[in-house]
């Protein structure tokens, strides 16, 4: 039987594309953020160790995790523009959308098995879900040209974002009860202190990771069953890999001809990088810089602001998407850039809890608006083209070589000055010098916003 696949600009194909951002956004607040993060730290300090053998050497738990992410990052921007060639080639990218998101899935139920003794497969299941949900999303973010008419994308772009936001506070919200509350119950009930060895909060974290992959893959099949298969390239089909980076020569050389494009690049990588690098350190610097007063109160008071970033971005996407619709795209990102810049400055400041739970409600108004609006308005300034998944690419590994740079010079800063706190103030500057040139972009054509 063959599927009849609903028309650009439908409602039925809108939701499916933004159904993605539910499935796969648990794996950036359960894994990334929230309980990944803890159940690493409680692994080693269960153990009384900082640092364990590899590669001939001793690497304390902090770097080592950082080089693994960073590698991540450097292995999806590499990656990302082969398979976005490829697959614009080919005409088959949600095949492709499909085995990253498995890859992804499967990694995350893999970190079950995480543990000290067997920390290199370990440390390559978390290596290969940054991969998965990386690229999976790159690819996903390649479709919104093709599903949706210039008019439809910001407002699509955000409910995206907030269903991301929504999807992913749900199952965050099960794991915390699981993790808060049954496991007293279950130690006080039942008197079992330990499951398979381990603690019982241990192991509720560890079904989380389990919960993660299955609603990963299993919501994602909606978004698969209504996603077109792609745009397939004419002609005879040869040396796929080497045509997949000719694909990217010729977008290269497209960018060159279009300045409003090119521009809108340069001034998405300069502000992305910032807000990139924020989103990963947040929880470090709140960790160190803020006085919680105790261990648990530090625990619940990051839980905590991690939630009131998530629910506060839901309404933020939807704030700037109806924003641009009065004063434009470019306008909007320039005042949002303006609010993360004071935003950095804020942060320079902060010292009790209540001072970090309101910049986390300040960041949750901005940080889903600036994604998703940056996402439509990419997709705004293509040109005519089918090849949109190569022009996705240069999108995302921006974005990419945007964090491993931004991740970078923050610990620089942070090194040498001695503090996090001056590298938010120079985070800031990072927003200015995308201010600038988001004004440059409507030089170009000022009658586009």
């Amino acid at each position: 039987m063959v599927q009849v696949l609903a028309a650009k600009g439908s409602k039925k194909l809108l939701n499916a594309w933004a159904f993605y951002d539910w499935a796969n956004s648990v794996y950036s607040l359960v894994i990334s953020s929230a309980i990944f993060p803890i159940f690493y730290g409680a692994l080693f300090r269960a153990a009384g160790v900082e640092k364990v053998a590899m590669f001939g050497g001793e690497i304390a738990r902090a770097p080592l995790i950082s080089y693994v992410t960073s590698l991540a990052f450097v292995f999806i921007a590499i990656i990302t523009p082969l398979v976005s060639g490829v697959a614009d080639y080919l005409g088959n990218k949600r095949m492709f959308l499909k085995f990253f998101c498995y890859l992804g899935a499967i990694s995350c139920i893999g970190l079950y098995w995480f543990s000290l003794e067997n920390i290199y497969f370990g440390l390559l299941c978390y290596f290969f879900g940054l991969v998965g949900f990386w690229v999976s999303f790159a690819i996903n973010n390649s479709y919104l040209p093709d599903i949706a008419y210039p008019e439809q994308q910001d407002n699509i772009s955000a409910k995206g974002f907030s269903l991301g936001y929504i999807g992913s506070v749900l199952l965050l919200g099960i794991n915390l009860c699981m993790i808060m509350f049954l496991s007293p119950v279950v130690k006080e009930s039942m008197g079992i202190e330990e499951i398979n060895g381990q603690p019982v909060e241990v192991m509720m974290m560890k079904y989380s990771f389990i919960m993660v992959g299955l609603w990963w893959a299993l919501f994602s099949q909606y978004t698969f069953k209504h996603l077109p298969k792609g745009y397939k390239r004419e002609g005879a089909r040869h040396h796929i890999i080497l045509n997949g980076f000719k694909e990217l020569k010729l977008v290269w050389h497209q960018l060159g001809e279009n300045s409003r494009l090119k521009r809108y690049l340069g001034a998405f990588f300069v502000y992305s990088m910032a807000v990139q690098t924020i989103m990963l350190i947040a929880t470090f610097f709140g960790e160190e810089e803020i006085d919680w007063g105790s261990d648990e109160f530090r625990q619940i008071g990051l839980i905590a602001s991690i939630l009131i970033i998530q629910l506060i971005a839901i309404g933020g996407s939807y704030l700037t998407a109806y924003l641009s619709k009065i004063i434009g795209n470019i306008t909007t990102l320039i005042w949002v850039n303006l609010f993360w810049a004071v935003l950095c400055v804020y942060a320079y400041f902060l010292q009790t809890p209540t001072d970090f739970f309101i910049a986390a409600a300040l960041v949750g108004v901005v940080m889903g608006g600036i994604q998703a609006l940056s996402r439509s308005t990419y997709s705004k300034f293509l040109p005519e083209t089918t090849d949109t998944t190569s022009f996705f690419s240069f999108y995302d590994v921006a974005e990419k070589i945007g964090i491993i740079i931004g991740t970078f010079l923050y610990g620089v800063v942070a090194q040498f000055t001695g503090s996090m706190r001056n590298s938010t103030v120079f985070l800031a500057i990072f927003f200015l010098v995308g201010i600038f040139l988001l004004v440059r972009v409507n030089k170009v054509n000022p009658d586009k916003k």
